[in-house]
């Protein structure tokens, strides 16, 4: 696993635009596990925070319980308005609490109690299409791996 630092030094073009499609929009689309394995999704915020990719929770909000049970999730950025401009982002990773957080609290939080995370990455993917050529290109880069580039007519 890698935080976004890592990421950004190992594929810095995907990074960024990854980046990109996440500052574009504040929504985005998160999915957890609940206790039985079935699916939750919930929306959530995101902010690149030093080394990391974060976002926050309600104090015991479900999804927060979620992440603390199995921190295992999938985070898909708000596509905008249907045009796949920027193409569409998606990272899977583990959550890890953070349970000290002075260095993160600023006009960016909410007050006291609440949850916040830090996303160590699995996979950060990027679909775009090539309306010229009519290609969908999927670019996507684990830890220690060049980013693959993907074409699919």
């Amino acid at each position: 696993m890698a935080n976004w630092k890592q990421f950004s030094a190992e594929a810095p073009d995907l990074a960024e635009k990854i980046k990109a499609r996440f500052t574009a929009t504040k929504h985005h689309v998160l999915a957890t596990l609940r206790a039985d394995g079935s699916p939750r999704v919930s929306g959530t915020e995101v902010d690149f925070y030093g080394p990391d990719l974060t976002f926050g929770s309600m104090w015991e909000a479900r999804k927060a319980l979620d992440l603390r049970r199995d921190g295992r999730l999938a985070l898909h950025a708000n596509p905008g308005d249907g045009t796949m401009d920027g193409g569409d982002a998606k990272i899977s990773g583990v959550a890890e609490e953070i349970v000290d957080q002075k260095a993160y609290i600023d006009e960016r939080h909410p007050p006291e109690p609440f949850h916040l995370f830090r996303v160590d990455l699995l996979d950060a993917v990027l679909t775009s299409v090539d309306n010229e050529r009519n290609v969908m290109i999927v670019e996507m880069w684990r830890p220690g791996q060049p980013v693959r580039h993907i074409e699919r007519t």
